[in-house]
C-alpha cells in the first residue's frame, strides 16, 4: 500500500534534491547585506578589486540558486543576477536612508555602528529591501523565503510585495505585519505591534489592493491595526496606539482611542 507513496515521494525528491535550503538562501542574501555594511562582517578586503570579485562572486551564487530552485523555467537567469546587482547601488543607498531614520529619531541610538550591528528594525529592512528588489524582477519564491526568515529571526513581517518609501523607522518591531499590497511613503515611523492588513477577502482578491496607504511623514504608536486597501491615512498624521481603523483619514490628523483609567487610594488594612 505504501510503494505507491513512496514512489511519488522518491520521484519529488530526486526533482528537489538541487534545491537549496532556506537557511543557505538567506545566508545568501546576509552575504550581501554584509558586503554592503562591513560593520556586520569579519572579512577583510585588502582591495577595490577583491570587493567586486565578492560582488561577482555573490551574482554566480544568485543564478545558481536560481537555476536550483527551477522557480521560473523561462528566465534568463543570468541576466535577472546581473540586473539584480546593478540595483545594488540604489539598493545601498536607500537602506543608508533608514539608518539615518532610526539614528536621527531614536534618542536610544548612539552610532550608525549600532543602528547596523544591533538593531532588529535594520535587519528586517535590509532582507526586505533585497526580497523587494528580487521580486521587481519577478523572481518567485526566494523573496518569500528571505522575508519569512527576518520574520523568524525579528518578529517583523514584511510581505516583500509591500512597497515601502526612504528613511522608513521600524522601533523595536515585535509582532508589525505589513502586507503585501500596502504602501508606505518616505519619513514614516512605525512602532511595535502595529498591522497594516487586509478587510476579510478571498483568493479571488489576489490581485486587488488589499492593504493601507500610509503617506509621508506618518507616526504609527503600538498596536495599532489599519485594514483595507482602500484606507488612506494623510501625511503628517500621527496615529496612536491601539486604534483601530478601516477607513481614511485626511492629512495632519490626529486620531487616538480614548479609555478609562481609573486610580483610587488602597486602603491597607493593618495587620494582626
Amino acid at each position: 500500500m505504501t510503494k505507491k507513496l513512496s514512489r511519488l515521494i522518491f520521484d519529488k525528491r530526486q526533482l528537489l534534491e538541487d534545491v537549496p535550503p532556506n537557511e543557505a538562501i538567506a545566508a545568501w542574501a546576509f552575504e550581501v547585506i554584509c558586503l554592503l555594511f562591513p560593520e556586520l562582517s569579519h572579512q577583510n578586503y585588502n582591495t577595490v578589486d577583491e570587493i567586486e570579485a565578492a560582488f561577482n562572486r555573490l551574482e554566480d551564487a544568485l543564478t545558481a540558486m536560481l537555476n536550483a530552485t527551477k522557480a521560473c523555467s523561462d528566465c534568463n537567469n543570468e541576466l535577472v543576477s546581473k540586473r539584480f546587482f546593478e540595483g545594488a547601488p540604489e539598493l545601498y543607498r536607500v537602506l543608508n536612508t533608514d539608518v539615518t531614520a532610526i539614528l536621527e529619531g531614536d534618542p536610544a541610538a548612539k552610532s550608525e555602528f549600532e543602528v547596523i550591528r544591533a538593531y532588529p528594525g535594520f535587519f528586517a529592512l535590509c532582507f526586505y529591501r533585497i526580497a523587494h528588489l528580487l521580486l521587481t524582477l519577478e523572481v518567485p519564491l526566494l523573496p518569500r523565503i528571505l522575508t519569512e526568515h527576518a520574520h523568524s529571526k525579528t518578529g517583523i513581517d514584511i510581505h516583500p510585495g509591500a512597497e515601502i518609501g526612504e528613511y522608513f523607522y521600524v522601533d523595536h518591531g515585535t509582532g508589525i505585519v505589513i502586507g503585501e499590497t500596502a504602501v508606505i511613503g518616505d519619513y514614516v515611523k512605525i512602532y511595535q505591534g502595529v498591522t497594516l492588513g487586509a478587510l476579510s477577502v478571498d483568493k479571488s482578491m489576489a490581485s486587488v489592493k488589499r492593504h493601507p496607504t500610509v503617506e509621508d511623514n506618518v507616526i504609527i504608536y503600538s498596536n495599532a491595526t489599519i485594514l483595507g486597501g482602500d484606507t488612506i491615512i494623510g501625511c503628517n498624521s500621527i496615529i496612536g496606539g491601539n486604534v483601530w481603523l478601516t477607513e481614511s483619514v485626511p492629512s495632519d490628523s490626529f486620531v487616538y482611542h480614548t479609555s478609562e483609567i481609573i486610580v483610587e487610594k488602597r486602603t491597607i488594612k493593618n495587620k494582626v
